[in-house]
C-alpha cells in the first residue's frame, strides 16, 4: 500500500495479477487492484479503468506525487469558512466592536449591540478603567461572545493605563509615565518579548479570575504582530489556554501583500508559524471604513463588503456614545459615534440581507472546529 498522510490518499499494490494473467509482475513492477480516500473522484476513475494492469515502481511513484499534489492542491482551495463547515462561495462575517472596557461610553455602545443582536462579537481591554464592568456585564449575558483585546499600548494623550502586571515584572512595556507605550512601533522599540508574553498572561488570567473565560483574543492596534516574537507569544498562549486568537489564513500571497503594505511584521517565519497554527482562522480581516460624514461612512462600508471574496471575514469597528467627556479622550469621537449607529441602521441590516451575507461568532467557530476535530 502507497499512502499520502496528509491527503489519506491510499493506493493499493499487490505482486499478482488478477485470476485471467498468466504471469505475476517482475520486481520492478506492481499492479494496483485498490484505491481508496482520494479527495477528487477523477482520480479514483482514472486508476480503477487501470486496475490491476502493471506499472513500474517509477510510474507509481510518480502518479502517487500527483495525487498528493493535485489533493494538496484541492484542500488549499478551500476557504477556511468551508473548513469549518459554510456553503462554498458565501460571505461569512463576524462584526467586532473593539475597545470595550476603555470608557463607560464604550461600554454602554458595546452592550446595546451584542444584547439586541446586531453585531456578533466585542473585545474588552483588560488594563482599562471601565473593563471590570464590562466582565460584570458580560457574566451577566453568558451567551455573548466577549474576548479580550488584548491591550500593549496607551495611545491617547490624557486618558491613559498602565498594565495589568506588576510594573516590576515587565519594565520594558513601560514608558516613562509609568503608563504602556503610546504606540506600537515605540513597543517593538523597548519591549521584550518575555515581557509581552507576561502581560498577555496577566491579561487573560484577569478575566479568568474575575469570573469569564474569553471565547477568543485579539490585538489592539495589532501590537503582537508588530515582532515576529510578539506573534509567537500570541500563538503559543492560544494554543496553550484552547482560546483562539484572532489569526488570518496567510497561504493567501495576496493577504500577506495585503498587511505588510500595511505596516505589520509578516515576515517568512510568521507566515510559516500561521500554517502551523493549530485553532480555527480567518480568511481576511477588515475594519469599518472612515467618512467626512456618517452617510460617507455608510457608502464606503457598503463598498468594502461587496468587494470582499467568499470565506471568513472579521470587521472591527469601534462603538461609542457620544458625550462631552468622551470629545475629551479621543479625537475620533465622531467616526466612533457614527460606528455606534450603523449597524442598527435599517438600511445597512437590509444591504446585508441583500447581499445574502451570513453570520457568526468566535463561540461557533469554536463549536464548529472542535465537532470537525472529533469526526476526524
Amino acid at each position: 500500500m502507497v499512502e499520502n498522510g496528509k491527503s489519506n490518499c491510499k493506493i493499493y499494490l499487490s505482486d499478482k495479477a488478477i485470476p485471467s494473467e498468466k504471469h505475476a509482475a517482475t520486481e520492478s513492477q506492481k499492479y494496483i487492484y485498490e484505491i481508496s480516500d482520494c479527495k477528487l473522484p477523477i482520480i479514483n476513475n482514472i486508476i480503477m479503468q487501470n486496475k490491476f494492469k502493471s506499472f513500474s515502481k517509477l510510474t507509481i511513484s510518480i502518479l502517487v506525487l500527483g495525487i498528493v499534489f493535485i489533493n494538496s492542491i484541492f484542500a488549499q482551495s478551500k476557504t477556511q469558512a468551508e473548513l469549518l463547515g459554510f456553503d462554498k462561495g458565501k460571505r461569512i462575517l463576524i462584526l467586532h466592536a473593539d475597545d470595550a472596557g476603555m470608557c463607560p461610553e464604550a461600554n454602554e455602545s458595546v452592550e446595546n449591540y451584542l444584547q439586541n443582536g446586531l453585531i456578533q462579537s466585542a473585545a474588552v481591554m483588560m488594563p482599562c478603567p471601565n473593563a471590570e464592568d464590562f466582565i460584570k456585564w458580560s457574566i451577566e449575558n453568558p451567551k455573548t461572545d466577549v474576548g479580550l483585546h488584548l491591550t500593549l499600548t496607551s495611545e491617547w494623550k490624557t486618558y491613559r493605563w498602565g498594565p495589568v502586571s506588576d510594573h516590576i515584572n515587565v519594565p520594558t512595556l513601560i514608558d516613562p509615565n509609568g503608563k504602556l507605550w503610546p504606540e506600537v512601533p515605540d513597543v517593538v522599540m523597548h519591549a521584550s518579548a518575555k515581557d509581552i508574553e507576561t502581560e498577555i498572561r496577566a491579561q487573560i488570567e484577569k478575566s479568568i479570575a474575575l469570573g469569564w473565560n474569553p471565547t477568543h483574543i485579539d490585538s489592539h492596534m495589532g501590537t503582537v504582530f508588530g515582532s515576529p516574537e510578539y506573534t509567537r507569544a500570541y500563538f503559543k498562549i492560544a494554543e496553550e489556554y484552547g482560546i483562539p486568537a484572532m489569526v488570518i489564513d496567510l497561504s493567501n500571497k495576496e493577504i500577506v501583500d495585503k498587511f505588510r503594505k500595511i505596516g505589520f511584521a509578516i515576515t517568512d517565519e510568521v507566515v510559516e508559524m500561521a500554517e502551523r497554527y493549530s485553532l480555527p482562522k480567518l480568511d481576511d480581516f477588515t475594519a469599518v471604513p472612515k467618512g467626512a460624514s456618517y452617510e460617507e461612512v455608510k457608502e464606503n462600508f457598503y463598498k468594502l463588503v461587496r468587494a470582499l471574496k467568499p470565506g471568513l471575514t472579521e470587521i472591527i469597528f469601534h462603538p461609542s456614545i457620544t458625550t462631552e467627556n468622551f470629545k475629551t479622550i479621543t479625537h475620533s469621537w465622531r467616526q466612533r459615534g457614527w460606528e455606534a449607529k450603523i449597524f442598527s441602521d435599517p438600511e445597512v441590516m437590509k444591504f446585508f440581507e441583500d447581499e445574502g451575507i451570513i453570520f457568526t461568532n468566535w463561540i461557533d467557530i469554536m463549536r464548529r472546529f472542535n465537532e470537525g476535530q472529533n469526526e476526524k
